[in-house]
């Protein structure tokens, strides 16, 4: 029988990779409105609105619809769930019905 031969050291730990930023996503909007001022979306529905430029983008299945805001301030949305799939809006000046703004 042979006699224990000695352990090698073990080797230490190499130093973690840092993790690289993800990339993020393009933007669907025309980059000539700049950033929204607010943005989101809800199922298969997004929106984007612009305040300077008082526009509301919408995108639902790929395609873009554009609607003049007016004098409204639009800070979030609501979907109907069931059987309508109709948009509100929440605005300084209360709730605004996408059906309410004028498609530009």
């Amino acid at each position: 029988m042979e006699p224990m031969k000695p352990m090698k050291p073990m080797e230490g730990m190499r130093p973690m990779e840092p993790m690289k930023p993800m990339k993020g996503s393009e933007p669907w909007w025309p980059r000539d409105l700049g950033e929204p001022s607010t943005s989101g979306g809800q199922n298969d529905v997004q929106y984007a609105f612009f305040a300077a430029a008082h526009r509301l983008l919408i995108r639902k299945g790929g395609e873009i619809a554009t609607y003049d805001s007016g004098d409204h301030g639009i800070s979030g949305v609501s979907q109907q769930q069931s059987g309508s799939s109709s948009l509100t809006f929440t605005s300084g000046e209360g709730r605004v019905d996408l059906d309410a703004l004028k498609k530009v």
